[in-house]
């Protein structure tokens, strides 16, 4: 209550007047020493500080959600922990064939690429048990479904903010990748988001060039659709790894060389889940003007980026992920209005990506923290128990 009356302005005899209490009641209740036990006394209050009544008891979502976080990131770290296969424990279920297989890896992904993140929680650790079992039962005709599992496994655990369990999941599809460089190149686009969330920046940028010029055609203008994304995603990877590591220069070369490929793949495709085209380029761009502090330029490109057809075609989750970072180049410009506006689209694009990702509730409770912060904006932050 005392954190609502100072956003509201509200000195404690004022609140008290409209309540029609006294202000030493006003200030026990602030302090704790007299508890709020009638609902028509909360409705008061909420009417009184222009809320909903359940934003007042609506802190205690946090530890409930932070929990459910975690929980399922363990989850995920014993399936990873098993070892079946190479202990030739016998399976408890039957090897599923490897073209069912790959409709169950396509569901995760397309549930992922919707950011229903709790639900590939729950469909993650049974799909690594079955694609290990199918892998082994058949290595050629398994591969591919493996490394794809791995893949959208690594993918989850960067956004539920755990790159060290996701390296894991990562390091097994470079290694089960290994020999068939379009499937490296794919498992590639994750390692460079584990590598640059755990910290190794540097490293990630090298890692990406390398595998992104193993993958290119040797001659661009020939390159296939598929090809071509698959690298320009990697030099894209490269650039923001250069720009978290505060190599400015070479972020924006990178991103220029991966806009030529762009320009040849065009928007609406999704070639090996990349959704690589003109404009994630420059949703791309944006991130790493954020990364690099330039926040009127990030926040022009944003505005033209979100212009384009191609914005429409992008998946929930690539577009609300962008939005997040939209909004910390607002928070930067001094903008706390239009970052709090591109936070509440990205809620109405996919909650997930403010209620469950960490990077999420981080960004909004920052914005919340500001006065100017849209009144929607700080219910919601209330109710998720941030800022």
């Amino acid at each position: 209550m005392a954190y609502w009356r100072g956003r509201r302005k509200l000195s404690q005899q004022v609140l008290a007047d409209r309540l029609g209490k006294s202000k030493s009641w006003v200030d026990k209740v602030e302090r704790g020493v007299r508890s709020l036990d009638k609902v028509s006394t909360l409705q008061d209050i909420a009417a009184v500080l222009q809320i909903n009544t359940a934003v007042l008891l609506g802190r205690d979502a946090q530890p409930a959600r932070v929990a459910e976080r975690v929980e399922g990131v363990e989850q995920i770290r014993a399936a990873l922990s098993t070892y079946e296969i190479a202990l030739e424990r016998p399976a408890a279920r039957r090897v599923l064939p490897a073209d069912r297989l790959m409709r169950e890896v396509a569901h995760a992904w397309i549930t992922f690429q919707h950011a229903r993140y709790p639900q590939v929680v729950e469909l993650v650790p049974e799909l690594v048990a079955d694609a290990q079992r199918t892998h082994a039962h058949d290595p050629q005709a398994g591969r591919v479904p493996l490394v794809e599992a791995y893949r959208v496994t690594a993918s989850l655990l960067v956004k539920l903010g755990a790159p060290h369990v996701a390296w894991l999941a990562v390091d097994r599809a470079m290694i089960a990748a290994t020999g068939d460089r379009v499937l490296v190149a794919a498992a590639a686009v994750q390692l460079g988001q584990v590598l640059r969330e755990s910290g190794r920046a540097r490293v990630g940028k090298s890692v990406m060039l390398a595998a992104a010029y193993r993958i290119a055609p040797p001659v661009i203008e020939y390159g296939t659709p598929a090809e071509l994304s698959l690298c320009g995603t990697l030099v894209v990877q490269a650039a923001l790894a250069a720009a978290r590591d505060g190599d400015d220069r070479t972020a924006a070369e990178l991103i220029k060389e991966a806009a030529d490929m762009a320009a040849r793949v065009g928007d609406g495709h999704d070639h090996h889940r990349t959704g690589f085209g003109p404009t994630a380029v420059q949703l791309a761009r944006v991130a790493a003007m954020v990364e690099s502090g330039d926040a009127e330029e990030a926040v022009a490109w944003h505005e033209k980026a979100t212009t384009r057809d191609g914005w429409r075609w992008l998946a929930a989750e690539h577009r609300a992920a962008h939005l997040i970072d939209a909004a910390r180049a607002y928070q930067y410009a001094d903008d706390p209005v239009n970052a709090g506006r591109v936070l509440i689209e990205a809620d109405r694009i996919a909650p997930a990506e403010i209620r469950h990702r960490p990077a999420g509730r981080d960004v909004l409770a920052q914005v919340a923290r500001d006065p100017a912060a849209p009144t929607t904006l700080i219910h919601l932050a209330a109710t998720l128990g941030v800022g």
